[in-house]
Parts: structure tokens; sequence; C-alpha cells
């Protein structure tokens, strides 16, 4: 692997993150990078944190459970990405501290009810997909399905539903992202009101608008392309 790649990446990415975190009124701090590392061999990732990035997103359960036994030596936070089947839940709860995208309440009421029957004392932390683009191919809630479930998300016994997330279409990109993201932040507002108590994180940008999610107000961006590329020459 290409080390001095992997390093230059991360410096570039870093940057980006801070720059933009000014722009919107806030430090760096306020932006958690998580490096998606699916595909990538547990090599590149321990190097990776090595150099100081500890949050780490992974998009299937099998890879994921391999890699964190892997990496068990390291202080590594896991995350998981996109959608979680119902069937793989089981073993990989007690693995996350935090879970992007569920996407459903159905799944939400059955990963609460997980959570329960393991006596989780630290369960995951989670944030709501909400598909701001209303594309039939993505997974989430709309916008209205989710307040809708105002009720049921506030009665929930032992997961932490601390935000929501989203993407932008396929294929877009910078600025041209920022309606999507601007409408989850909307959206977030409204639900934690309905709710009466916060929820201060916001899982957008990938590396194609990570820039224009955090304009946006992100907490949670969730990077990979732009950290590996090159790194395999």
């Amino acid at each position: 692997m290409n080390a001095t790649r992997l390093e230059s990446n991360l410096l570039n990415v870093t940057n980006k993150i801070a720059n933009a975190a000014a722009r919107s009124g806030r430090v760096a701090s306020d932006v958690t990078l998580v490096a998606v590392t699916k595909r990538h061999p547990v090599e590149w990732i321990r190097q990776l944190t090595g150099l100081g990035v500890t949050n780490l997103g992974e998009n299937y359960p099998q890879e994921l459970w391999s890699k964190a036994e892997a990496l068990a030596d390291l202080p590594v936070r896991w995350h998981h990405i996109g959608h979680l089947q119902g069937n793989k839940a089981k073993r990989t709860l007690p693995i996350m501290k935090f879970i992007h995208g569920v996407d459903s309440l159905k799944l939400l009421l059955a990963l609460d009810e997980l959570a329960c029957s393991l006596e989780l004392t630290d369960p995951p932390a989670v944030c709501l997909q909400v598909n701001t683009s209303a594309e039939p191919s993505k997974h989430g809630w709309t916008p209205q399905g989710l307040l809708a479930n105002g009720d049921a998300i506030a009665d929930l016994k032992r997961l932490p539903v601390v935000g929501l997330m989203t993407m932008a279409p396929v294929n877009t990109e910078g600025d041209s992202a920022r309606p999507y993201f601007a409408e989850l932040r909307a959206v977030r507002d409204q639900l934690a009101a309905a709710l009466g108590r916060p929820l201060p994180e916001l899982s957008m940008g990938m590396s194609g608008d990570y820039e224009a999610a955090i304009l946006e107000g992100a907490t949670l961006v969730r990077v990979g392309s732009a950290l590996f590329e090159g790194v395999g020459e």
C-alpha cells in the first residue's frame, strides 16, 4: 500500500472539513469523520487508525465482523452504514457504537426489542434515514412519514435516537446537493420539537459532497473513496 498517499488524502479531507466547518460558523471538532472502510484490507485500515482516525464505517455485517475481530486491539468505534438486515442484527448490534440509516419503523422497533433482550448497557446511537431526494431506489422514511411516527420513536425503550441521516441523489455533487441536506436539517428540527428533546446529529455527506453537507449542518460525514484513492497503487 502507498502509506504516503493515504496520509496525503487524509490531510486533504481534514483540511476541507475544517474549512467547511469554519464557513458554517463552527470548528473542525464539531464534525466527525467516519472513514468508510468497506472492501478495503485490514492493513490499510490499521494504517489509517495510526493516523488518528478511529471512527470506521462498514456496510456489510460479515465484513464488519471479521474486521472488528482483526482490529480488536485498537480503540475503534464501529459505525454501520446503510440498510441493516434484521437477521444480521443480533451479532452486529453489540459491536456497533453508531448505526446510520435505520430506515423504517419496523426495523427500529425490532432493533430496540433486540437491544432490550440482549440487555445492552451501551446500545449504539441511531440516526434515522430520511429519503429527502424521494428516489424509489433509496431506503428511508419520507419526511412526512417520519414526523407521523414521532410517538413511536419517543416510546423506544433502549436505543437512543440521536439524529437523522440522508444521501443526496446519485451523481449529485457539491453545492447541488445542499437542498437535500437542508431539508434533512429542517426535518430534524421539526422532529426534535415534536419529541421535546434535541437530536444533535446529522449524518450526511460522502466523498463527493461532504463539504456541502457541512455547510448545511452535518455533524457526521461518511468518506471513503476520497481517503483511499490511489492507496493501492
